[in-house]
């Protein structure tokens, strides 16, 4: 329980340390371009302590959930001091608002790099993508009844050994089984499993793509049943190969590796967040009392939750993972152009900036900036909407959380 206890902990204080952060990028770049930044503070709540450096006031708040980077003039409805008017954000160029407002993100963005690098230069990437890369060649297939017969066969003079005995090495990767493109390992244990006897496959051995014939054999195999307590015996293709679960890197091969697996994942997130509004429903049901789906959205307490329970098992990869996802998630997700989020003041710098092309070839005047009174219902509104998702997603992880075990 002690170990639970210390991974939330440690989870909540990684979060409060990544939005520092993100904050920080605020900070720095907008006092780079010149801007009057009045407080940088970590956490939201009572102040627990403050100090002023300069024309900025830096401080500490009770609630490790958050924090804030206060620049003068972020709006034309922000009211600033005659000192702080030549320096009021709203009067910089677009691009260098666009800079400042984007910074946060780039700063997560950054600290998940770091996280998986350190990841792959250590313990490795997890090979989400399920690239069917061979990871070794079994001695021989033969019917099995439990996984570890399965994992470690006791071979017998005159056992099958398909894959060895056509040549799959260890790093082939599988690209087709019976003319069949194969991009993930599930979809080659899919074709595999319904195949017998000789099979064709194509496989990539050092960027050569060459044909293989391999003789799949039908064996006995224990496979789970939802709902079932014990495992079920099938006859099921198999031609003998284990795939990589997780790739590993030298420090200098891991900055490739790392970069291609954060673009993955950031793909990945911006396909959560489009389907983030249909798993909604599932949430309130899971509040409920049906049975949560782990599917639907989390909150930082679900994550914080998740966490405690890696540290608690002693899966740190999870627990980095988790961290590095989170990371992507709030960057990605404040770059939306949706007020009151930073891509949302990005959006209306680019709007103002387009709208005054536009007058300019009309030979009009610049309009100015953009009235924030007028989006103050659409932004309510878009507040409202978020308050009430992350209530219902704090709910359902405090009464009916997602759970590893």
């Amino acid at each position: 329980m002690l170990a639970y206890v210390l991974g939330v902990v440690l989870f909540v204080l990684c979060f409060w340390f990544s939005v520092s952060l993100h904050e920080a990028g605020h900070m720095w770049t907008a006092r780079a371009f010149g801007m009057r930044v009045r407080r940088y503070f970590v956490g939201f709540g009572p102040t627990i302590f403050s100090f002023r450096r300069g024309h900025t006031q830096y401080g500490l708040k009770a609630i490790p959930l958050g924090g804030f980077c206060e620049i003068a003039g972020m709006t034309s409805l922000d009211e600033v001091t005659p000192e702080e008017a030549p320096r009021a954000m709203w009067r910089f160029p677009v691009w260098k608002r666009t800079v400042v407002m984007a910074s946060g993100s780039v700063m997560q963005f950054g600290l998940g790099f770091v996280i998986l690098y350190l990841m792959a230069t250590t313990m490795g990437l997890p090979n989400l993508a399920g690239v069917p890369q061979v990871e070794s060649v079994a001695a021989c297939v033969r019917d099995a009844r439990t996984p570890e017969e399965v994992s470690a066969p006791r071979c017998q003079p005159g056992d099958a050994a398909p894959a060895r005995d056509a040549g799959l090495r260890p790093g082939d990767r599988i690209v087709s089984v019976d003319g069949v493109s194969t991009l993930t390992y599930a979809e080659v244990i899919a074709a595999v499993r319904g195949s017998s006897g000789p099979t064709r496959l194509e496989i990539d051995r050092d960027g050569r793509t060459e044909p293989v014939t391999v003789d799949v054999r039908q064996v006995q195999r224990p496979v789970a049943v939802p709902g079932e307590p014990a495992p079920e015996i099938r006859t099921t293709g198999t031609i003998g190969v284990s795939f990589v679960r997780q790739f590993e890197y030298g420090p200098v091969a891991a900055v490739a590796g790392t970069a291609v697996f954060t673009g993955d994942m950031v793909v990945r997130t911006f396909h959560r967040l489009v389907e983030f509004p249909q798993r909604i429903p599932a949430v309130v049901s899971a509040i409920l009392g049906e049975e949560r789906d782990p599917e639907t959205p989390i909150s930082v307490v679900g994550a914080s939750r998740i966490g405690g329970e890696a540290v608690q098992h002693g899966l740190w990869p999870l627990f980095l993972l988790l961290l590095a996802s989170l990371n992507f998630f709030m960057g990605v997700f404040n770059l939306l152009p949706l007020l009151p989020l930073d891509g949302g003041h990005i959006a209306v710098g680019w709007y103002e900036r387009g709208r005054d092309v536009v007058r300019g070839l009309r030979g009009r005047a610049a309009g100015g900036p953009v009235d924030y009174n007028r989006l103050t219902g659409v932004t309510l509104v878009l507040v409202l909407i978020g308050a009430a998702v992350m209530v219902l997603t704090v709910t359902a992880d405090i009464v009916n959380p997602v759970r590893l075990f």
